[in-house]
Parts: C-alpha cells; sequence; structure tokens
C-alpha cells in the first residue's frame, strides 16, 4: 500500500502530501492513479460531503464524509457504497486538491 503509507507517514507529521490512490471506490470524483493532495485535518472538522483519508480496520481508505454525529463519522465511497461509522479520530487528512 505505497500510498496509503506514503499519506500516513506524512499526515502524522503534520504535512499535506501528493498521492496517487489506486482503485476505483471513487470514480467519478477520483479517478484510479489521479494526483491528490492531502492536507492533515483535525478530527472534529470532517464536515458531509469532504473526502477524507481514515484508518479503516487493519489499513486505510480515501472515502466520502456520508454523515457526522457527536463524535463519529459515515464513511462510504463515491458509488453508493456505504463502510459504517468511524470515530473522528480516524479521520487523519482531507482532500484539498485533486489534478489531472
Amino acid at each position: 500500500m505505497g500510498w496509503a503509507t506514503d499519506a500516513r507517514d506524512a499526515l502524522r507529521e503534520g504535512r499535506s502530501v501528493k498521492v496517487r490512490p489506486l482503485g476505483g471506490s471513487m470514480r467519478g470524483r477520483i479517478e484510479s492513479g489521479q494526483l491528490v493532495t492531502i492536507s492533515p485535518v483535525k478530527a472534529g472538522d470532517a464536515r458531509v460531503g469532504d473526502v477524507v483519508f481514515v484508518r479503516w480496520h487493519e489499513g486505510f481508505l480515501l472515502h466520502l464524509v456520508k454523515d457526522v454525529r457527536d463524535g463519529e463519522v459515515l464513511i462510504g465511497n463515491n458509488v453508493g457504497k456505504i463502510n459504517g461509522w468511524i470515530a473522528k479520530t480516524a479521520v487523519m487528512g482531507k482532500v484539498v486538491a485533486v489534478e489531472d
């Protein structure tokens, strides 16, 4: 998981990072291999519609915030799947730019 490891490491250091995530779960919003910039975010700053980088089980995902409630965010992909509720502290970063 090279791009996710790069993102994780940079965000833990408080730095923004440019990565090329792979996969089709965000197609229509972020295409596989497209260059995205992810910046650190405070846990409480995730808003509905944000694309966020999160810790998910044993790995990491770049997914949409579908809903927010006290201490948690609901994440899902851009093609209709809902993954579930996670603690806001699992949100490590937010996509701030998508480039062609």
